[in-house]
């Protein structure tokens, strides 16, 4: 049987292939645990809807992320995603795409101006309000379930200092110690891991060669959990005199906390985040309305629900 290919097919043929869509997307970085979650959350919705992606690795250098910026401005992309290197700089990242005539879309980390968002630009992430209250309050009402009522001692490990994420659960974490069912717990120190593992680690140690013991550790992220859960057991410290509490629901995080090291970590949704931001890109680029701000809830996981988590992220 032949196929016979006649001139108006082939126009349409050229006509569809000339207006397939390609995104842009910048990453804050590839070594991220919860940012090649995201990843691959965009790839994996961009595969079942045919678009092409073009993603890059801003390697945490917000002068990076801005030429990459742009560079897809320059190759023609009908809409971009962003995670943030730096919160603070979304303005500049705004205006340069709003100038160009370029959909922008910033998922996870909020960016600064988030309420004073050009058109054709929107926030897809999760409210940072509920990761670190979830969180924080869980772990007071553990440490109250241990009959530590009467005082009990904590650190923050905080996440970067420039992303509005940390600094928001890190003021969770301050305002639940602060009402009456949960300010026995004080506050020893506070301080950054960047995010990281090893970052979280190295903080942990450096507390435990004071002789203090914390009671809880609250982490702005599930990777600095662990690193803090890693120091604890380097230390000979019974993990469960000390209640941890992370945000993000990883893998590994969910591993730790079947072996009973974890005590409570909040899911954060990187494939609805991923999936949502790369949907959100699509209509802005096709003219459809989206809503300037698009929340996809937290989840409260502790080992109660855990298995309901476990290859979510």
């Amino acid at each position: 049987m032949k196929t016979v290919v006649t001139a108006a097919s082939l126009l349409a043929l050229l006509a569809g292939a000339a207006t397939a869509e390609t995104i842009g997307v910048s990453i804050v970085n590839f070594d991220n645990n919860f940012q090649t979650l995201l990843r691959q959350g965009i790839e994996a919705r961009a595969a079942e809807v045919g678009v092409e992606v073009q993603i890059e690795d801003a390697q945490n250098d917000s002068a990076k992320q801005l030429d990459q910026i742009n560079n897809f401005i320059a190759n023609g992309v009908d809409a971009i995603i962003v995670t943030l290197v730096d919160t603070a700089a979304s303005p500049q990242l705004s205006a340069r795409a709003a100038e160009a005539g370029v959909p922008l879309v910033f998922i996870n980390l909020e960016p600064e101006d988030v309420a004073n968002l050009p058109d054709k630009q929107v926030y897809v992430g999760s409210n940072e309000i509920e990761s670190g209250t979830l969180g924080a309050f869980e772990g007071c009402k553990l440490l109250r379930a241990q009959g530590k009522a009467s005082g009990a001692e904590a650190y923050i490990i905080m996440g970067s200092l420039s992303h509005q994420a940390a600094l928001q659960r890190t003021k969770d974490v301050e305002d639940i110690v602060g009402i009456d069912m949960c300010n026995f717990i004080k506050v020893l120190d506070k301080q950054s891991s960047e995010w990281s593992r090893d970052g979280a680690n190295t903080l942990m140690t450096n507390w435990l060669s004071t002789g203090t013991v914390p009671d809880a550790v609250f982490a702005n992220n599930d990777e600095s959990a662990i690193g803090a859960i890693l120091a604890l057991k380097a230390a000979n410290v019974p993990m469960e005199d000390v209640v941890v509490v992370g945000v993000d629901a990883t893998a590994d995080a969910l591993q730790f906390m079947q072996a009973g090291d974890l005590d409570v970590t909040v899911f954060q949704n990187a494939k609805a985040q991923g999936g949502g931001g790369l949907d959100a890109a699509l209509k802005l680029a096709r003219g459809e309305a989206v809503d300037k701000i698009v929340y996809v809830p937290f989840e409260l996981v502790t080992p109660a629900n855990m298995a309901d988590y476990i290859g979510k992220n």
